[in-house]
């Protein structure tokens, strides 16, 4: 299914959850409109609110549960993308000032907070407790992901194992609970959650290798930012960590250099040389297709249906981002 079909299928959902999300962003604080409003209108793939409305609907919800869950996840991913800019000193993103380059870093870290805690909020009123236990574990996973990656962070010797620790905590684990909380509120059996759980996980983590790729092939239009943002950074990421591990010693230093430096701009070109070179992008792209197959492969043991075929033409479309 493609992504135009997947949208008409979700409109009317994605329509009431972002009703939802525009009154639960609201406050008697001006600042927190202003930045609020800024930021869940911002332009984002609500790509983590799409899932839980595709997978609660694929397990046959027959309540408005889901838009709750929907708009809670939105929630949790927008809090962590304002911590984010502030801690990544970020100037755009989607191809718009980031907030705290418009509001600063102050208003950002607090409203950040605001939106966690109306996430909350939220789950409470869901009266469900197995939500606020998942949900309570994958923020804390969230934010164990950050601190990760900032340890991560301009040190060459990252592994690979480190590496997909970290896309898992900041990115998988958020995508997981999604999916997974579909089966929850439907209270479907054991082995029924665990698909989905499983769903979520993969998908998030071949989201998140496709991602990682695009900063260096992908252009500033399409990304909304411009190329290179992780090597700017010293991000050791896996294109550029299996590059160094491939290249010549000289090479190596080169990358090294760039990672513990973060000055690899410099020599952004010949850096994307050798990815090409080491096959470096291609061995990203090929563990993102592994990884988005096993998500559709964890769908075997739900009903068919429009909304089955819409999370495996997620999947799909997922790893299709790279021309």
């Amino acid at each position: 299914m493609d992504l135009t079909s997947i949208k008409t299928l979700s409109e009317s959902d994605m329509n009431a959850v972002n009703k939802l999300i525009q009154q639960q962003v609201a406050s008697d604080v001006v600042l927190i409109n202003q930045l609020g409003f800024y930021i869940v209108n911002s332009g984002g793939k609500r790509i983590r609110p799409l899932i839980t409305i595709l997978a609660a609907r694929a397990l046959g919800i027959n309540n408005n549960n889901h838009h709750t869950l929907a708009a809670i996840i939105e929630f949790i991913h927008t809090a962590t993308l304002l911590h984010d800019d502030v801690v990544d000193e970020s100037t755009m993103r989607r191809g718009r000032e980031t907030a705290n380059a418009v509001f600063g870093n102050q208003a950002s870290v607090l409203v950040g907070d605001f939106l966690y805690s109306r996430a909350f909020q939220m789950m409470v009123a869901l009266k469900r407790m197995p939500v606020m236990e998942i949900l309570s574990d994958a923020t804390n996973r969230i934010a164990q992901g950050e601190v990760m990656q900032l340890m991560n962070c301009n040190d060459p010797n990252t592994t690979e194992k480190s590496y997909l620790d970290v896309i898992y905590s900041k990115t998988a684990r958020l995508f997981e609970a999604a999916t997974q909380l579909a089966a929850v509120l439907t209270d479907q059996p054991e082995i029924i959650e665990k698909a989905m759980q499983d769903y979520g996980k993969h998908l998030g983590t071949a989201f998140q290798l496709v991602d990682d790729v695009l900063d260096y092939v992908a252009n500033e239009q399409d990304m909304g930012k411009k190329a290179g943002d992780d090597l700017a950074e010293g991000k050791p990421t896996l294109p550029l960590l299996h590059a160094m591990w491939n290249a010549s010693p000289s090479d190596a230093v080169l990358i090294r250099s760039a990672i513990e430096n973060a000055d690899g701009m410099d020599n952004f070109d010949i850096i994307l040389g050798l990815m090409h070179q080491s096959g470096s992008i291609k061995y990203t792209q090929d563990l993102a297709l592994e990884e988005a197959s096993k998500a559709k492969e964890a769908l075997s043991v739900i009903p068919e249906s429009q909304y089955k075929s819409a999370l495996l033409g997620l999947a799909d479309l997922s790893v299709n981002r790279i021309s």
